[in-house]
């Protein structure tokens, strides 16, 4: 069970510092990256002998788009970047699950201390208000 007072501040801090991690990920990119070795049937070729391996690697990037599989092949020298991109993207995903989990948990932890939630609403209420309370002077009518 989450303690109220520091159970909250804690909670709020990580989600804090979650959301900051996320305005931080770089490039990425979804999907698979797979290495493929292909044969391409010319009779003589290395490639037609028994147990060998076919020409590559060539490195495509699979992945799903509205319902179906689209694949890209990506050029050998782009193959470490892409990596990198696909890791951005798993690490994101690992934050924003994280981060739906802290804020749940914190909004559990508000519901269950008034005080904290009555500290919550008065937060949002107050908004980002002029600091003198003037308003802005009327237009001139002339």
């Amino acid at each position: 069970m989450i303690q109220p007072a520091a159970g909250v501040e804690e909670l709020r801090a990580r989600c804090e510092a979650l959301k900051l991690q996320v305005s931080q990920v770089g490039a990425l990119r979804p999907g698979s990256l797979v290495e493929r070795y292909r044969r391409c049937g010319k009779a003589n070729c290395h490639c037609a002998r028994r147990g060998a391996k076919g020409h590559g690697p060539c490195w495509s990037l699979t992945r799903t788009v509205a319902g179906k599989t689209v694949t890209r092949v990506i050029p050998a020298h782009a193959v470490e970047q892409t990596r990198a991109q696909l890791q951005e993207h798993r690490r994101l995903r690992a934050l924003a699950h994280e981060l739906v989990e802290t804020s749940e948990r914190l909004c559990e932890a508000l519901l269950a201390t008034p005080q904290a939630a009555a500290e919550e609403e008065a937060v949002k209420k107050r908004g980002s208000q002029n600091s003198s309370g003037r308003k802005s002077p009327a237009k001139s009518r002339r």
